[in-house]
Order: C-alpha cells, then structure tokens, then sequence
C-alpha cells in the first residue's frame, strides 16, 4: 500500500518535466545524435541517458546525498571527473565538425554512451534529492520509493524518446546537412562549457 498521493506523485511530474526541459548536455547530446545519425541510433543513445539520469534519482532515495554531506569530497571528486567527461565529450564534437556523416555501423553514440553521460554529472543527484524532500513524506517506503523511482524512469524515457524522435525528422535534419559544422561547433561548445562550469564551481 503506498503512502504517497497521486497529486504528490503529479507535483514531482510536473517539476521533473520542468527541469528536463531545460538545455543540458543530455539535450544537446540526443539532439546532434539525432541530427546525424537518425532516430533509431538516436533512440538508443536517449533511452541510455534516460537509464542514466533515473540511477541519479534511485541513488537519491537510497541516501545518496547523505554521503555527500558526510563525506564532501565525494562530491567534489565526482564533480571534477563529471567536468572533465563533459570536457572530452565537447573537446571531440568540436575536433569532428569537419568530418562527414557518420556511417550506419559507426559507433560512439550508442545505449552505453548515453548512460555514461549522464552519469558524469552529479547535478541531478542534489536535484532529485531536494525535490524528493520538498514534495515527499520523509519516511518512504519501499514500495513508495519504487513507486517513486518508476515515475522518474517513466518520464525520463517518454522526453528522450519524444526528443529523440523529433530532432529525426526529415526536415530539421535537412536542415542540419546544410549547417553541420557550425550545429557540432556550438553543441561541442555548450558542453564543454557546462563541463567547465562543473570543475569550477567552489
């Protein structure tokens, strides 16, 4: 039985929904996969940042964030490791904005690859716990905390998957053929760029 409501369960929907919306380097990424690769290969990358946005959400309801307290180098460390994976990942759309298409066995942008991303940015552990805390009882239990997991999983995978398939379309990748380098230049920028601010905060 759970304990939790469903306009509780609406209110995290709805604040989730808002906070994915927002450009980050997941949006970007799935974007320009899409973009050059087209929806299947694209799909797959998204439903791997999905997987991999969600882990931040159950490694919050397991306490996570506890231990960012406690321990706050932890935090730090993966702080530092996080930039420095978005860093590459921008470093490398820049260095490749020149090259063709890729071709249809390519690789690099696959289920693994998106979950890797997305967990290189401890951001959404700290999001999902102050929300958690905000619209949820402190006292959950397992069947609320999975319940809970479940519905953030749910709307990760429905945004990335709607994102994904939306960036394919025909004519926004027209459009992307005829703008490649300057489309890869900017992406690689805004990634390193929130890489960079990751290193750097205090």
């Amino acid at each position: 039985m759970l304990q939790i409501s469903a306009a509780e369960l609406g209110v995290f929907v709805a604040t989730l929904s808002v906070a994915i919306l927002s450009p980050g380097p997941g949006v970007i990424a799935v974007s320009q996969g899409a973009f050059s690769l087209g929806r299947r290969r694209a799909l797959a990358y998204g439903w791997g940042l999905a997987i991999g946005a969600s882990v931040w959400c159950l490694f919050a309801l397991l306490g996570l964030t506890a231990l960012f307290r406690i321990a706050p180098w932890t935090l730090t460390a993966m702080r530092l490791a996080g930039g420095a994976y978005l860093l590459w990942i921008g470093w490398r759309m820049w260095r490749h904005a020149r090259d063709p298409l890729p071709g249809p066995g390519s690789r690099g942008m696959g289920f693994g690859a998106g979950v890797a991303l997305n967990l290189s940015n401890p951001k959404p552990a700290l999001f999902y716990s102050a929300v958690l805390l905000s619209i949820f009882p402190a006292a959950l239990s397992p069947a609320d905390k999975g319940a809970i997991y479940a519905v953030a999983l749910s709307v990760e995978l429905f945004f990335y998957t709607a994102l994904a398939s939306l960036m394919a379309l025909p004519v926004l990748r027209r459009r992307y053929y005829g703008s490649k380098f300057w489309i890869d230049r900017a992406a690689g920028l805004a990634i390193a760029a929130l890489g960079l601010s990751l290193v750097l905060r205090p």
